[in-house]
């Protein structure tokens, strides 16, 4: 099955690519290796402000980073020329999770992301990650995720 059957079958559909906030790009492919940039979390088309251990749970946390790896993988798509089954391997994902000092769940966070591609991707979409909790994020956003992809050439 493709990737476009299992999102169709989870019945998601990829939003317009993101425009960067600064003076950045959102992505940047070298060789076969795609990075992209880091994607905020979003709550009715706007920033998701929050902290974690202060105003927003982990479960809210799960459903914001399986938001965010939706508009990752529309990112993606845009880098892969229109195709998102030229993806070879997700290689990375990086997350931040706004936290106050005594939250420990970045992980738990985390894996709404890395769950969404696990089951998109399969085998190729077991990635190498790191959660870190920050004192904040650009805008107030409650996650920011960034990630690693390989592709196969056009």
């Amino acid at each position: 099955m493709s990737v476009y059957d299992k999102l169709t079958a989870l019945n998601i559909e990829l939003p317009a690519t993101a425009a960067p906030a600064a003076a950045y790009v959102m992505a940047v492919q070298t060789g076969n290796t795609v990075f992209l940039s880091g994607h905020l979390a979003k709550k009715d088309g706007k920033v998701w402000v929050g902290q974690f251990g202060k105003n927003i749970t982990t479960e809210e946390g799960k459903l914001a980073a399986r938001g965010i790896a939706i508009d990752l993988l529309a990112t993606l798509q845009s880098a892969c020329g229109g195709d998102l089954n030229r993806v070879t391997r997700i290689v990375k994902l990086m997350s931040l999770v706004n936290s106050t000092g005594d939250f420990t769940e970045q992980h738990l966070v985390t894996n709404g992301a890395s769950e969404l591609i696990g089951e998109l991707f399969g085998e190729q979409g077991k990635h190498a990650r790191s959660a870190f909790g920050v004192a904040q994020i650009p805008m107030g956003a409650c996650v920011e995720i960034e990630m690693i992809a390989e592709i196969r050439p056009a």
